[in-house]
C-alpha cells in the first residue's frame, strides 16, 4: 500500500495536495506521527451514526462490567464452599453467575454487531465521497496520476482503515478493562496490587526498544509486498507483449526474486510481530507468581481471605489481556493515521473544472463552435495552442488535420470544457462553455475516440450507455446504421452477450462500431471524431463509412484525423502544426494555394506523420 505526500515546495507553499504532485514514502513514513486533524474529520464522518456509536460504546461498557462481576463471583463461590460466615448461598452465586455469563454474551454479541454496523457505513460513505470526488476532478489531475496509486486509496488505504474502525471499539474496552481491574486489584488488596502494576513499567519499556525494528521490518515487508503487486499488475496488463517477446522465463526468474524476497520480508515482520505476544505472557507468568508466593504468605498470617486470593489470581490474567491487544492495536491506529491522510488527499484535491451559480442550462444548443485568440497548455509554460482562431458553422464539417502534438486533441477537450483555456475563449451555441452547465455540453457534444472504451456487461448496456431511455428498438435501428447488427446477431447471446472487461472479447474494429452506436443514439449536436478510424483496417474503414455519413447527416461535426483519406470531403479543413493554424480551407482550396496540405497530398503522402522528420 503505498503512501503519497507532498513534495517539499508544494507543503511549504501551503497550497491544497495534488494526486500528481505527490510521491511514493519512505519506508519510516506509515509509522509517522498521529495526525489530531485527521481523526477531526473521520469524526464527521462518524457523526451522522451518532446512535450506533453510543450503543456500541453502552455494550462495550455492559461487557467491561461482566468482565469485571465474574472473578469476584468466583471470590463469592471459594467462601460459600468453605463456610466463611455471612456468605451467599452457592446455588444463589451459580445462578448469578449464570446471569452474568449470559448477559456477558449478549453485550459482546451486541458490541461486535454494531461496531461492525458503524465501520461499515462510516467506510461506505468514504468510498461513496472518493468515487463521487474523483470523477469531478479536472482531467488535467488524472493526465497526471498513476491510476495504481488512486486504486491503492479506494481499496488499500480504505480497508486499513475499515480494520482500525471494526477494532477500534473492542480497543476502547480493553483500556477500560484494564483500568478497572487495576482499580479492583487495588481495592482488593493493595499490596499485592503494587506488586503486580510493578510490572507495567517494564512492559512499557520492552514496547519501546520493540517498536524502531517493528518499523523497519514493517516498512520492508509492505515495500516488498508492493514491488510484487506492481510486477504481478504489468506482466499481466502486458501480457501479448510478454508472450508475443519468449519473456515468460525471464519474467518468471525476475518475479521469483521479488516474491522470494517478499515471502522473507513477511517471515522477518510475522516473526518480530510476535514477540511482544510472549513478552506479555512472560510478565503475565511472573505476575501471578509473585501472585502466589506473596499471597500465600498473606493467607498464612490471616491477612488475605482464600476467596480474595483467588480472585485476585483471576484479574491478574485478565489484566494482561488489554495490555497485549492495546499494544496491537497501537500499530493499528498509526497505520490508520496514514491510510485516512491518504484518503483526504485524494477529497482534498481541487476540483478546477466547476459550473457557476447562474451557468446556463440548455437541452439544445445552436451547434456552433468557435474559438477566440485561444492559448492553452495542460502545464504552466509549455503552451500547446497559440493564439487560435476559427470558426465552425452549425452542420458544417470541419477536419482537424496535423502531425502528432500539433494541438487536434487538445481542441476537441476544450470543447468539451475537459480543461479550461489559458487565454481566449471557447465558444459553443455563441456561449462562453464556462457560462454553460456541464449538463448541456454532455447532453449537446458526443466524442468518438480512435481507442473505443467499452464497459463490462453487454452489448445492448454498452450501446446504450449514454441513452438510457432508449428501447431496444432504438438500439437494433442504431446498430443496423452503423453495419454493426451483423456480427452482433452473430454473437453467442446476440445484444444480450457479455463482452467482458472493456470488450476484449470483441475485436477492435467491432468496439469502435458499437461506440458508433452509441454516438448516434445519444443524437448529439455537434460530433466529434477523434481519431476514430485511425485503428480500424482498410475492409472495414470502407464499409462504415456510408454509416459516418449517416452519423455526421445533420450535425455540426469535428473530425481529427492525420491521415488525408479521411479528410478530403470535408467541408472545411484546419491544418495545424506546433499548436499553430498553417492554413484552412476547403480541400480543392487547400490545393490551390499550392501550400504544405497540397505538397503532402501530390507526394502521395498517406499521412501528416509521414511528412514530419
Amino acid at each position: 500500500m503505498s503512501q503519497i505526500k507532498l513534495t517539499p515546495t508544494a507543503a511549504a507553499a501551503g497550497n491544497t495536495p495534488e494526486i500528481g504532485e505527490l510521491v511514493e514514502p519512505t519506508g519510516e513514513e506509515i509509522f509517522g506521527k498521529i495526525d489530531s486533524g485527521v481523526f477531526r474529520r473521520l469524526a464527521g464522518y462518524v457523526k451522522p451514526y451518532s446512535l450506533l456509536l453510543v450503543g456500541a460504546l453502552l455494550a462495550v461498557s455492559f461487557y467491561v462490567l461482566a468482565q469485571l462481576t465474574l472473578p469476584h463471583l468466583i471470590r463469592l463461590s471459594v467462601d460459600s464452599m468453605i463456610g466463611k460466615p455471612g456468605s451467599l448461598g452457592l446455588k444463589s452465586i451459580l445462578a448469578i453467575f449464570l446471569g452474568v455469563v449470559t448477559f456477558n454474551a449478549a453485550v459482546s454479541w451486541l458490541q461486535e454487531v454494531g461496531t461492525a454496523l458503524l465501520a461499515q457505513r462510516v467506510i461506505f460513505d468514504l468510498r461513496r465521497a472518493m468515487f463521487e470526488h474523483l470523477q469531478r476532478i479536472s482531467l488535467s489531475l488524472m493526465d497526471r496520476t498513476h491510476v495504481g496509486r488512486i486504486m491503492s486509496r479506494l481499496q488499500g488505504d480504505v480497508n486499513a482503515l475499515q480494520e482500525f474502525f471494526e477494532t477500534s471499539i473492542a480497543a476502547i474496552g480493553d483500556l477500560i478493562l484494564l483500568v478497572g481491574i487495576a482499580t479492583v486489584l487495588i481495592f482488593v488488596e493493595w499490596r499485592l496490587a503494587l506488586l503486580t502494576l510493578s510490572l507495567l513499567p517494564v512492559l512499557v519499556l520492552a514496547r519501546a526498544l520493540w517498536l524502531p525494528y517493528a518499523r523497519k521490518t514493517f516498512s520492508r515487508a509492505r515495500d516488498t509486498s508492493s514491488t510484487v503487486n506492481g510486477a504481478l499488475a504489468e506482466n499481466i496488463n502486458g501480457v501479448r507483449v510478454v508472450v508475443g517477446s519468449l519473456r515468460e522465463a525471464e519474467n518468471l526468474k525476475g518475479f521469483f526474486v521479488k516474491v522470494t524476497d517478499n515471502f522473507n520480508a513477511q517471515i522477518a515482520a510475522s516473526k518480530i510481530s510476535q514477540i511482544m505476544i510472549p513478552v506479555v505472557d512472560i510478565g503475565t507468568g511472573i505476575a501471578m507468581a509473585l501472585g502466589i508466593v506473596v499471597g500465600s504468605r498473606l493467607g498464612l498470617t490471616g491477612y488475605v481471605d482464600t476467596g480474595v486470593m483467588v480472585a485476585f489470581m483471576f484479574y491478574i490474567q485478565r489484566l494482561f489481556d488489554p495490555i497485549r491487544t492495546v499494544s496491537m492495536q497501537y500499530t493499528m491506529l498509526q497505520r490508520a493515521t496514514a491510510a485516512a491522510h491518504r484518503i483526504f488527499e485524494v477529497l482534498d484535491v481541487p476540483v478546477s473544472i466547476t459550473d457557476k451559480v447562474d451557468a446556463i442550462d440548455k437541452e439544445k444548443l445552436t451547434p456552433s463552435i468557435e474559438f477566440k485568440n485561444v492559448s492553452f497548455g495542460y502545464k504552466p509554460g509549455q503552451t500547446v495552442l497559440k493564439n487560435l482562431s476559427f470558426k465552425v458553422e452549425p452542420k458544417q464539417v470541419v477536419a482537424l488535420v496535423g502531425a502528432t502534438g500539433s494541438g487536434k486533441t487538445s481542441i476537441a477537450s476544450l470543447i468539451q470544457r475537459f480543461y479550461d483555456v489559458t487565454e481566449g475563449e471557447v465558444l459553443v451555441g455563441g456561449h462562453d462553455v464556462r457560462d454553460l452547465t456541464s449538463q448541456t455540453l454532455s447532453r449537446n457534444i458526443t466524442v468518438v475516440l480512435q481507442e473505443p472504451f467499452l464497459f463490462t456487461g453487454t452489448v445492448l448496456e454498452n450501446i446504450r450507455y449514454a441513452s438510457s431511455w432508449a428501447t431496444r428498438e432504438d438500439i437494433i435501428r442504431v446498430a443496423q446504421a452503423v453495419k454493426a447488427h451483423g456480427f452482433i446477431q452473430e454473437l453467442e447471446n446476440g445484444y444480450d452477450t457479455d463482452i467482458g472487461q472493456r470488450g476484449q472479447s470483441l475485436s477492435i474494429g467491432q468496439r469502435q462500431l458499437i461506440s458508433f452506436a452509441r454516438a448516434l443514439l445519444a443524437d448529439p449536436q455537434i460530433l466529434i471524431l477523434d481519431e476514430a478510424t485511425a485503428s480500424i483496417d482498410s475492409f472495414v474503414e470502407a464499409e462504415i463509412q456510408e454509416a459516418l455519413q449517416i452519423l455526421l447527416q445533420g450535425r455540426t461535426s469535428i473530425i481529427i484525423a492525420h491521415r488525408l483519406a479521411t479528410v478530403r470531403d470535408a467541408d472545411h479543413i484546419i491544418v495545424l502544426r506546433k499548436g499553430e493554424i498553417l492554413e484552412q480551407g476547403s480541400h480543392h482550396h487547400l490545393l490551390g494555394i499550392d501550400g504544405y496540405y497540397a505538397t503532402l497530398f501530390r507526394k502521395n503522402f498517406a499521412s501528416f506523420e509521414d511528412a514530419e522528420p
